[in-house]
């Protein structure tokens, strides 16, 4: 198994955002690519909601159930993920996915313990620009992890 980059996302909607930047320079390094796809807090959310509605079902409340599990869960991501590794693979780069049920700093910080050939860390949009991950939290983890981290922003598009 060659070098490796990690690429962490969140497992939302918008997971592939970055995604063609890290195929490329995992293309051009020649190393693998590692995506790691942590929760968000919308996550836990819905996990909460779903766990809501199966006491109300079990309490004999299946109307309640129902109103409150209504489009909680997200059937699109399995497609994209599947597009994801066609374009990984079209792009002739050799990638894994991991799905871990913590947050995006936690997933890190294990999978990093547990993965020696990892150079470097990039960070997709969603994981910097939402505010979940702040400048501290990021700062701490630049100090206490010897491979680079690299952040990425959105682009801004003029009209």
């Amino acid at each position: 198994m060659k070098q490796q980059i990690l690429f962490v996302t969140y497992q939302s909607e918008a997971f592939d955002e970055g995604l063609s930047y890290a195929i490329d320079l995992a293309r051009t390094m020649n190393k693998d690519l590692t995506i790691l796809m942590a929760h968000n807090r919308n996550f836990f959310k819905k996990l909460e909601d779903i766990m809501t509605a199966i006491t109300f079902a079990e309490a004999g409340e299946p109307e309640t159930s129902k109103e409150i599990f209504s489009g909680k869960i997200d059937t699109a991501s399995e497609g994209k993920l599947n597009t994801l590794m066609e374009k990984c693979q079209d792009a002739g780069v050799t990638t894994r996915v991991y799905t871990v049920a913590l947050d995006a700093l936690s997933a890190i910080k294990d999978f990093l313990k547990q993965q020696a050939k990892v150079d470097m860390v990039l960070l997709s949009p969603s994981i910097t620009n939402n505010g979940s991950v702040t400048s501290g939290d990021l700062q701490k983890l630049v100090k206490t992890e010897s491979r680079p981290i690299v952040t990425m922003s959105r682009h801004v598009y003029a009209a």
